[in-house]
């Protein structure tokens, strides 16, 4: 019996869940005000806060850090790798350090992990970080060659609903091709061949469909003509790509519910930006299909969006004619973070090492 746990930053939180094997036995998440995290100019400079925050959650718990087998930490923006589960060495240290890749809440977890693995001289570990790379050559092209295309995607719940849905149908992860949607604050969608991400949008600040608060792909012209206009300096109109696009653009909000809401009071811009994104979503898949060569076992749609069965509807009824849909609505995060450092600790596959 293992005892793993979990750690699972955001920008204003820290999940945390410990696992006695796969049963999770508690779940938490660690809210840091405004107020708290307003001193450091870093994110990596919030490790003090975050690490004193779960130490005094754990004791209040009585929870002993000494039973812990294993500590695992959601993968920052590291250099490009496969997919996998990771020995959190001092190399990626640090990288998550330096922010070879940006800046993002995310790089907390490795460095979180192998602090409390350090005291305990226990292994520490991350599992496919948004970093996940393996696209195929032909991916990696688009169109201008200071411009590769870049894999930054929900590998961690992708791969992990990529799993559940191959138990569903009867087979191996690694025997089908799916196509996997997430559906968040970002859109990712992927094509799974074999086990593999061969092609994926870039889901933070780069291609794919719209989202409730990123711009996806645009108009390449006009957006350089937007660049050189005068109007804007870098971070506006960064800021218009990730945080301030999409349906916050158009709407003047990010949340799903309210925006549902507007739709069905008559609010006919609510309605089309709504079923836009859901088209474009829709897209997406068809051209992931073609990466796939048609050859698609099924469709997979996860994230918090996924809970809204009319949205999700309305992706299914243009691509259902490509493969079976499935629903796996929400994350899978820490049971994936767990798994994944229980498939080492079971010694069903080696620990991968990050060394770029």
């Amino acid at each position: 019996m293992y005892h793993i746990l979990a750690i699972n930053p955001g920008s204003t939180s820290t999940k945390l869940s410990y696992f006695e094997d796969e049963d999770e036995l508690f779940a938490q998440n660690l809210h840091h005000s405004a107020d708290e995290l307003a001193p450091y100019a870093r994110i990596v400079d919030q490790l003090p806060l975050r690490l004193q925050a779960i130490e005094n959650f754990l004791a209040m718990n009585h929870l002993a850090l000494e039973k812990v087998d294993a500590f695992v930490g959601r993968g920052g923006l590291l250099a490009p790798l496969p997919g996998g589960t990771y020995l959190v060495n001092d190399k990626m240290v640090q990288d998550l350090y330096a922010g070879v890749q940006g800046e993002h809440a995310s790089n907390l977890g490795g460095i979180i992990a192998a602090e409390l693995a350090g005291r305990w001289q226990k292994p520490a570990f991350i599992v496919d970080p948004v970093v996940v790379d393996e696209l195929q050559p032909v991916a990696r092209l688009s169109g201008h060659p200071q411009l590769a295309r870049v894999s930054i995607f929900h590998a961690l719940n992708q791969k992990m609903v990529a799993r559940l849905a191959a138990i569903q149908i009867g087979k191996a992860y690694t025997d089908l091709n799916l196509i996997v949607v997430h559906l968040g604050g970002g859109i990712s969608v992927a094509a799974h061949k074999l086990g593999r991400v061969i092609d994926v949008n870039n889901a933070l600040d780069g291609d794919g469909p719209f989202s409730p608060e990123r711009s996806g792909s645009l108009p390449v012209g006009a957006l350089v003509k937007l660049c050189f206009s005068g109007k804007y300096n870098y971070d506006q109109i960064k800021k218009m790509i990730v945080g301030q696009g999409g349906m916050i653009a158009y709407l003047g909000s990010n949340n799903m519910l309210e925006i549902v809401q507007r739709k069905q009071a008559g609010d006919e811009l609510a309605g089309l930006v709504y079923e836009a994104m859901a088209y474009q979503v829709a897209k997406e898949i068809g051209a992931m299909s073609a990466v796939l060569s048609g050859n698609v076992d099924a469709v997979v749609m996860t994230g918090g969006i996924a809970y809204d069965k009319e949205f999700t509807g309305l992706i299914a009824e243009r691509i259902r004619f490509i493969a079976p849909v499935y629903l796996i609505p929400g994350e899978e995060e820490m049971t994936a973070l767990c798994q994944g450092a229980l498939r080492v600790l079971r010694q069903e596959e080696p620990a991968a090492i990050y060394a770029p």
